[in-house]
């Protein structure tokens, strides 16, 4: 499969323009805000429009200076959605719903379709929200055990050497 890399505010704006005529989208995930459910340079997620969007959802939206995130909704009501990515342990996001560009249907992992809305993906999420005061200390202890792991990406490349 091809990819072609393109700076974020061509990519999204286009991305967000497909979306509103129904098509759907996959984009290969960057950085790790949405970890441990999606992590950058490894998954991929498929994106349909918006529509009807709820909490616990994982959104692209457009905030103020036309960045763009994908992280889920936290709360939301007529005029708010409060976002936060899944990896994040402070600091949220707001904006409008009309700024919601699209909804995350699946996640890709090593060839294999994530079903976001499934009672399986839901069970996890509420789980892992559920841990919030705790995400921190999660975060790390993963974050320290993947670095010293055979089978990190930065060890493959060191032993590769």
């Amino acid at each position: 499969m091809e990819s072609l890399v393109l700076p974020n505010e061509i990519l999204l704006s286009e991305v967000k323009e497909l979306l509103s005529e129904g098509h759907t989208v996959t984009l290969r995930a960057k950085g790790n805000s949405m970890f441990p459910f999606i992590r950058g340079g490894r998954d991929s997620v498929v994106l349909q429009k918006a529509g009807r969007v709820q909490t616990g959802d994982i959104v692209l939206a457009c905030l103020s200076g036309k960045r763009y995130v994908l992280h889920r909704i936290r709360s939301l009501n007529h005029e708010q959605v409060v976002l936060m990515g899944d990896g994040n342990v402070r600091g949220m996001e707001t904006c409008r719903p009309e700024d919601i560009a699209g909804k995350v249907l699946q996640i890709i992992r090593s060839g294999r379709y994530i079903d976001c809305s499934s009672p399986a993906e839901r069970r996890k999420v509420r789980i892992w929200q559920c841990l919030f005061p705790l995400r921190r200390y999660i975060l790390a202890v993963y974050r320290r055990i993947h670095k010293y792991s055979p089978f990190s990406p930065s060890t493959q490349k060191a032993i590769c050497l």
